[in-house]
């Protein structure tokens, strides 16, 4: 993107809120540059001037709404570093819960879009700013788990967790007008109750690793 001139970030900004929605909405490629001047109240050309093309305007919408996202949601739950590691967990799932039920997080909705029909234009940007918060999870996990478990162990661990939290909330957003279909999967509604299980349930898992590791450890040195 473009270093912005004194009087035309604001150009941008509106520029970045409208083609997040319209990313959100539509995915890429039924997306238009033109609907996305229009919500903003901008000239076409504006799309050139601050980012060059429509590819560019992709990736910055979504690291937009990222920012955005991480802003209302901190990643920490407002848990501090100096908490027990159960607790810290808990702010984390707690926090990632809400940030992707937000009913205003473009940043999920884009990427389900991409997932559907994808691009690999969001490949380079989403690990560049999600790597920072999936390392301060593996911290977090290999700590509770203890010294003596490899790292597959402890990346195994942080998927199941990770995925525990995305997978119902995105059957939560793609049924949410069939919630009564006993066919439908099933999703969540109760967000602060599903956070305390995935926390409970996640513990109990990691409780086994680091035992089964810890046993085996002790085998070894007999």
């Amino acid at each position: 993107m473009r270093v912005q001139r004194k009087g035309a970030a604001k150009t941008a900004k509106s520029l970045l809120a409208a083609a997040s929605d319209v990313f959100a909405e539509k995915g890429y490629r039924d997306a238009t540059i033109a609907e996305i001047c229009k919500r903003a109240k901008a000239n076409i050309a504006a799309v050139n001037y601050h980012f060059g093309d429509k590819e560019t305007l992709y990736t910055e919408a979504w690291r937009h709404s990222f920012s955005e996202s991480v802003k209302a949601h901190p990643p920490d739950g407002g848990v501090n570093d100096g908490a027990p590691p159960e607790e810290r967990l808990r702010g984390q799932v707690v926090a990632l819960l809400r940030r992707i039920a937000d009913e205003d997080n473009r940043e999920f909705l884009i990427v389900q879009k991409e997932l559907a029909n994808p691009t690999g234009l969001l490949n380079k940007v989403m690990r560049v700013e999600l790597r920072p918060l999936q390392e301060k999870m593996e911290i977090l996990i290999r700590d509770l788990l203890g010294p003596h478990v490899s790292d597959m162990q402890v990346r195994f661990c942080e998927i199941s967790i990770i995925s525990q939290c995305i997978n119902p909330m995105v059957v939560r957003s793609r049924y949410k007008e069939r919630r009564e279909d006993k066919y439908s999967p099933p999703g969540v509604d109760d967000i602060e109750a599903y956070s305390k299980h995935v926390v409970e349930f996640s513990l109990a898992g990691i409780r086994a690793v680091r035992d089964d590791a810890e046993k085996k450890r002790r085998g070894f040195k007999k």
